[in-house]
């Protein structure tokens, strides 16, 4: 963990920017996939599932910077 707090808001911010960019493309795949039948076009399938699988992995990596950045202010001494 780093030691001052300016770094981690910095990378929470630019990791919170991707969350934001994953959240609307998964947001536009859900519009364009209704009507479809799931498993009926596999590539369309398989973008969605790993859209998905990256969104998820995304926000917990995001869960976590922010949590660094909390535990930075909270840290007690400095």
């Amino acid at each position: 963990m780093p030691e001052e707090p300016g770094p981690a808001r910095n990378k929470f911010r630019s990791d919170f920017i991707v969350e934001i960019a994953l959240i609307v493309a998964v947001a536009v795949y859900l519009v364009m996939a209704q009507g479809q039948v799931v498993g009926e076009n596999l590539s369309f399938t398989v973008t969605g599932a790993v859209l998905m699988a990256l969104a998820t992995y995304w926000t917990l990596h995001t869960i976590r910077d922010g949590l660094e950045v909390i535990a930075l202010r909270l840290r007690p001494g400095k």
